[in-house]
């Protein structure tokens, strides 16, 4: 994992919604930024995915972007293509844009290991946080509850520095792309 203190590495991928790219640049937030890692196909993004709208429309109006990105192989996981991802953002209506990192650079430059995976990063885009959302699992019928992500955002927003003893996400690898180099 990145380590703390970090500066989020810059991109700009295209928003799978608006068709638009968008920079880091553009959407950081007045006090925080969240970036995370999901897809479409992944047990434990589906399990999350009403937790991570509830969570957005909670911190966005305190000054909190988040930004949603899919960085996996769609020749090996075509339900994590483009397309579907529009469709999963419009009926799951994602408050936040949903970016497509085809090149996996971006999922590479930020060490990113599954989906879901989570970064918050301060005003001055430094790494705060990088852990799981909460101990919530497909399989273990612990509710939803954003716990760890919610109480990293308010000790944030309240000027407190956030326990580095983070605990990190579980879920499925990110289907990185296979080169003749690999081979």
């Amino acid at each position: 994992m990145i380590p703390l203190g970090t500066k989020a590495p810059g991109f700009a991928l295209p928003d799978v919604v608006t068709n638009k790219m968008l920079s880091l640049s553009e959407l950081k937030g007045e006090k925080a930024t969240l970036i995370m890692f999901i897809c479409n196909h992944c047990p434990y993004v589906k399990h999350i995915n009403t937790e991570l709208v509830k969570l957005a429309n909670d911190y966005m109006p305190k000054g909190v972007k988040f930004v949603a990105i899919s960085s996996n192989d769609v020749s090996s996981h075509p339900e994590d293509s483009p397309e579907l991802m529009k469709k999963g953002a419009i009926e799951l209506k994602y408050p936040f844009p949903y970016l497509y990192d085809e090149s996996q650079r971006v999922a590479k430059d930020y060490d990113a290991a599954c989906t879901p995976d989570f970064y918050i990063f301060d005003k001055a885009m430094k790494l705060v946080y990088r852990g799981q959302l909460d101990d919530s699992r497909p399989s273990n019928k612990l509710p939803l509850t954003g716990q760890d992500i919610r109480e990293a955002l308010e000790t944030l927003l309240s000027g407190k520095a956030i326990d580095p003893k983070q605990r990190p996400s579980i879920g499925c690898n990110i289907k990185w792309k296979h080169t003749m180099h690999d081979l």
